[in-house]
């Protein structure tokens, strides 16, 4: 009988050819972003999502986490996938996934890049041959630069002079700087090689250097300015995991560790909320921090699960030695994450302090609803760090040794979801955060957030749910809910209240604030899609009174409306109008984008093309907009001020294992005649890239 079904559902013409559709990683920023910002590390994200892509789960040996950890199903679907699974076997066919019950075809459309079906079959080939032999590999190389010429690569003069004026515009001093500019040339390369085999072992390194770096052997460099490596084996001499090089973490709800895929608030309101542990990971991106560099082991015991760690990793920081404020002869304000080494004083901080790490994570896991788990970072730095003092940051963390451990739980009762984490650093400041998703009926899913990050808490690996980009003085609840009463109808709603019980930057007092997000997705076809979003940010900032200071609500609202068409198989366009404003104390301002995509397919090439016109009344109002791009780069360029941005790209795939992109960027500004400031400024109103790329599979 149960043969009989999967043959049917073979011959399904609808997964068929889903199943062979390459991931579509626009709609899946606008699915699970609310509106693109600066504040979130689109890199990692998407780093994480093309680790699954490039190396998909096997349906028949997926754990809950990890299933979980793509945002895609709702708890209803996630728990009826291992009942379903228990129950039947090992899946045949990936088309068998229409069998389980409430999973619809637009969830498993969404599912399939990312999924196979392998047999459950021990491979009892040597290592290095499975290595040497594996199909799930590349090599590529990049190279982009922007076409301009920028004050940063011109000819120094011998010396800046900046003239002193007066109020009569009268010249009364000047005063002499040497130049400043970049060491190297304004191309940026990158390279990378991975091969793969998910649970058995990864292989890859990295190499990068930055526009204005240099590409040299002198001074101690070793040719590129980044470099990252990595070495995981699975199961293998009594260890699930044997990690060398560089790794993350991503354990309970990120609180110590939250490494990894996590979007947090976003148009996907329900499925983002809960973090998913997937333990110890290799770190394949170019942010130059952010990772541990060293070794790590996990190790199963009955129903424990055991990792432990150590790193020593250098860091960027520059190093003061002013006593009027510090407790030190030595220290630095913050370890600098940009991982730009472009001008002598960027050089200068290059690996100036070192940051040696041990930790440990204990998880227990007596059936697949519930897991317990503890976990601890110890970190000791070689010079400390402290803040230059003023009113909002009196409780970072100061001094040269940190530490923080944590306890969480997942617990899962049929179709509801309870997950938590708390923590505390050395200073005692406490980290929690704690919530539920649910599947309330076949068509309503909600979910509950709350968190609480003292001001004195410090997590420097953490990436917890939170409005904050870090996890330190907030308070707040969130509530989301997703609707579904058709295939061809969904409303997504949240609403988050927050509360920040210390000053922040450009907020002189304790504040308050509220967020809520609405997006009706109407689906009337295949070829059809179309959505219409608002969101609404209210936070409270400082703003100068006369003589006094006080505090103010900043209110800003967005607008978004899309239509994706399908016209051919190989033409598909996509029409955007997005707009925002904001008003604060009683000053309003406003901006907005239209955006028209072509993209297209003919014999071996695939274009991907856009014309957009924006206009916004300052950089509050930028309009931040996803962009195609070449595989394993992510670009969400800010529209702002007035002008056109355009852009078109090619892929060509001469041969099977080889493909090429070729990608031209442009912006035209008509309220501006130079482009850029400081040493990126360039003379004119145009600012365009061009990149190439190459990838091999070998």
């Amino acid at each position: 009988m149960r043969k009989a079904l999967i043959i049917s559902l073979i011959l399904m013409s609808y997964l068929s050819t889903a199943q062979n559709e390459e991931i579509d990683l626009e709609s899946f920023a606008e699915r699970l972003f609310q509106v693109q910002d600066e504040d979130v590390a689109y890199e990692d994200i998407y780093e994480s999502l093309l680790l699954y892509y490039s190396s998909k789960l096997n349906l028949n040996k997926v754990e809950p986490e990890e299933l979980g950890s793509l945002y895609i199903l709702n708890p209803a679907q996630l728990s009826n996938f291992f009942i379903y699974r228990d129950q039947f076997g090992d899946f045949l066919s990936i088309n068998e996934l229409q069998a389980i019950p409430e999973m619809d075809l637009e969830t498993i459309r969404l599912l399939l890049p990312f999924v196979t079906v392998e047999e459950s079959l021990a491979d009892t080939r040597p290592l290095l041959k499975r290595i040497w032999n594996e199909e799930n590999n590349y090599f590529l190389l990049r190279y982009s630069q922007r076409l301009e010429e920028q004050i940063g690569y011109t000819e120094a003069l011998p010396l800046d002079t900046t003239f002193i004026r007066d109020e009569n515009d009268m010249i009364t001093d000047t005063v002499t700087t040497p130049p400043s500019r970049y060491v190297g040339s304004p191309n940026k390369i990158y390279g990378r090689f991975r091969t793969s085999h998910r649970g058995i072992f990864s292989l890859g390194f990295t190499f990068e250097k930055d526009n204005g770096e240099q590409f040299s052997f002198d001074d101690g460099q070793k040719g590129f300015d980044f470099y990252s490596y990595h070495l995981m084996l699975g199961n293998k001499w009594g260890f699930e995991k044997i990690m060398l090089g560089d790794f993350q973490l991503q354990v309970g709800q990120g609180v110590v560790f939250g490494a990894g895929f996590n979007a947090g608030k976003g148009a996907e309101t329900v499925n983002t909320t809960k973090r998913n542990s997937l333990g110890i990971r290799p770190y394949t991106s170019v942010l130059e921090s952010g990772f541990f560099r060293g070794a790590g082991l996990t190790r199963s015991t009955g129903d424990f699960e055991i990792t432990v760690f150590y790193s020593y990793l250098n860091q960027d920081g520059n190093i003061q030695t002013d006593t009027t404020f510090s407790d030190f002869e030595e220290f630095i304000n913050s370890i600098q994450g940009t991982g730009f080494h472009r001008t002598p004083s960027e050089i200068a901080s290059k690996d100036r302090i070192t940051e040696e790490s041990i930790g440990a994570v204990v998880e227990y896991s007596p059936h697949r609803r519930l897991t317990i788990g503890i976990s601890g970072l110890n970190s000791q730095y070689s010079t400390p760090l402290q803040r230059r003092p003023n009113n909002y940051n009196q409780f970072e963390f100061k001094g040269d040794h940190n530490y923080i451990t944590s306890a969480y739980a997942n617990y899962t009762w049929q179709n509801f979801s309870f997950f938590g984490e708390g923590a505390r650093s050395k200073s005692g400041g406490i980290g929690a955060v704690g919530g539920l998703v649910a599947s309330l009926s076949r068509t309503v899913d909600m979910a509950m957030v709350f968190r609480n990050y003292d001001r004195d808490f410090h997590s420097f690996y953490g990436n917890a749910f939170s409005e904050n980009s870090r996890n330190i003085n907030e308070r707040g609840t969130y509530w989301g809910l997703s609707v579904k009463p058709n295939r061809r109808h969904k409303l997504n709603l949240y609403y988050d209240r927050f509360k920040f019980p210390w000053l922040k930057y450009q907020t002189e007092a304790p504040s308050v604030g509220y967020e809520w997000l609405a997006r009706y997705s109407h689906f009337p076809s295949r070829q059809v899609t179309l959505y219409a979003q608002a969101r609404q940010q209210t936070r409270q900032v400082t703003v100068a009174n006369e003589n006094l200071n006080e505090l103010v609500d900043q209110v800003k609202r967005n607008y978004i409306f899309n239509v994706d068409y399908e016209l051919k198989p190989w033409l598909k366009l996509k029409t955007k109008v997005q707009s925002s404003t904001q008003n604060e104390a009683e000053e309003f301002t406003k901006g907005f984008a239209i955006i028209q995509d072509v993209n297209f397919e003919w014999w071996r090439l695939k274009f991907n093309t856009r014309m957009a016109l924006f206009e916004t009344d300052n950089f509050d109002n930028a309009q931040y907009v996803y962009e195609n791009d070449v595989l394993y780069a992510f670009s969400i360029p800010a529209y702002n001020g007035k002008g056109v941005r355009t852009y078109a790209m090619v892929r060509y795939d001469p041969m099977r294992n080889v493909s090429l992109w070729l990608r031209y960027a442009r912006f035209n500004f008509r309220d501006r005649e130079e482009v850029g400031s400081g040493l990126n400024e360039s003379l004119g109103n145009t600012s365009s890239e061009v990149k190439a790329m190459l990838r091999i599979k070998f």
